[in-house]
């Protein structure tokens, strides 16, 4: 492995202009980042959930044009390895909260980092370093930072802090976002849908339908659900189902809406709502013998589905089979997920945090900080967080169809993930040592490498 194949540079804090300091609302990006409207939904002071509108996305291109990331020369070019090195993240935060001075783009944003691929401890340098694809970064429709030739969002600092954090408590605490109706909201939906035998005028009954079951409740648990980490869960599972329901064209080719499937060939469901959630897809972590080289393999996340029934109180119990037209949705989904990932920046940052919370749970569970004795307290707790607003309720949207005199109302899913799970399935491929060792050839003192 040669130098090229890399791109060495070395950086101490301060040398890159930044737009905000060590603050709570410092970390991501000034003020595109402090609008309602970032990463394909919208969020008010009140945590309700929304698409966002027209005005929404005026301001958000308005605020692109505004604010200026910054890309140091040796870090613009694509790499298909780029090396971070936690010791000297560490060391540059320390070094700017000390100083006062500005976080600099590059350490915001990783050096450009889109996938952690590998996790390697060198204990000789105290240091354990994450390496992966990168190159440099701006600002995309939605508001999420992305690779300028590829379009795959970068793992943001806030992100992997968020992670080693909740490597621990992933241990017993699943990580998770859900969206889903209230019990009353699904009696008073129950009880409207079985008086119906006609559509009649669609919008009205719609309208009905969304009035009875009434908003939706967004929860989270193991991160805080003010964190960026949070935000990028729910902003994925509300992209998912508004393209399921037909809310919103899907950006890639051979992956229509769920209504679309049912309707042209599907059976109707009666009682029912459709529910899928985004899950982790890794196969076992490679790693070598002697513990001090991993690397993460696997598309990251897949789509799964159930069906839940609802009785005539409002309980809902998930159904024994799956329904076949709500199974081959998430599948397609799942197969389509590297491309849509690439189209939609949304769906491309849950893959970056499903990685970090893998890295974060293995970097705790193999007690990797003793072995290369380093310590984190800037990374691990002392560092603010940025702050976005919770999400908390989201308006229900009914998107139905009738056929052969049944119905389809609304989706329910969300996200989960149990890192620590992933992290226990490992074997050993040593040829994972022989990347770490060329890294380690290839320079004297880690930064970005």
């Amino acid at each position: 492995m040669t130098r090229s194949t890399f791109g060495l540079l070395i950086l101490a804090c301060g040398l890159v202009a930044a737009s905000l300091r060590d603050c709570p609302v410092g970390v991501a990006g000034g003020g595109l980042f402090q609008n309602r409207a970032v990463g394909g939904v919208a969020v008010d002071a009140n945590g309700v959930l929304e698409a966002p509108t027209v005005q929404d996305d005026q301001e958000l291109a308005q605020l692109r044009e505004q604010t200026k990331l910054q890309v140091p020369a040796g870090l613009q070019e694509y790499t298909d390895l780029r090396a971070v090195s936690l010791k000297q993240l560490e060391a540059t935060l320390k070094q700017c909260h000390d100083e006062m001075k500005p976080i600099p783009d590059e350490v915001k944003y990783l050096a450009g980092l889109q996938r952690v691929q590998y996790v390697f401890v060198y204990p000789d340098r105290n240091d354990i370093v994450i390496a992966g694809p990168a190159e440099g970064w701006q600002f995309d429709a939605l508001g999420n930072v992305v690779g300028v030739t590829t379009n795959r969002p970068v793992i943001l600092l806030d992100d992997l802090m968020v992670a080693l954090r909740s490597g621990s408590t992933s241990r017993t605490e699943p990580i998770t976002c859900s969206i889903d109706p209230t019990q009353e909201g699904l009696a008073r939906l129950q009880a409207a849908v079985s008086r119906m035998r006609t559509i009649g005028d669609s919008e009205q009954t719609l309208n009905r339908i969304e009035e009875a079951l009434g908003p939706q409740t967004i929860s989270v648990t193991g991160v805080a659900d003010t964190s960026h980490f949070a935000r990028t869960m729910v902003a994925a599972d509300f992209r998912m189902k508004r393209i399921a329901m037909d809310f919103e064209e899907s950006p890639v080719k051979g992956m229509p809406s769920f209504l679309s499937m049912v309707g042209s060939g599907g059976k109707g469901m009666n009682n029912m709502l459709p529910r899928w959630w985004l899950a982790p897809d890794y196969k076992p972590l490679a790693r070598t013998s002697d513990g001090l080289g991993w690397e993460l393999r696997g598309q990251g996340v897949k789509c799964m589905s159930n069906e839940d029934y609802v009785d005539s109180t409002g309980e809902r119990t998930v159904g024994v089979s799956k329904n076949p037209v709500a199974e081959k949705w998430a599948n397609t989904m799942t197969e389509k997920y590297s491309e849509l990932a690439e189209k939609d920046s949304s769906f491309g940052e849950l893959r970056n945090i499903m990685d970090l919370a893998v890295i974060g749970a293995l970097i705790e569970k193999e007690q990797l900080l003793n072995t290369a004795s380093l310590k984190l307290p800037r990374l691990m707790g002392e560092q603010s967080l940025e702050r976005y607003p919770a999400p908390k309720h989201t308006a229900s949207k009914a998107s139905a169809i009738k056929k052969r005199g049944q119905w389809v109302i609304s989706a329910s899913g969300g996200v989960e993930m149990l890192p620590w799970h992933i992290a226990n399935e490992t074997e050993t491929v040593e040829t994972v040592g022989d990347v770490r060792s060329d890294l380690s050839a290839d320079v004297k003192e880690f930064w970005w490498e």
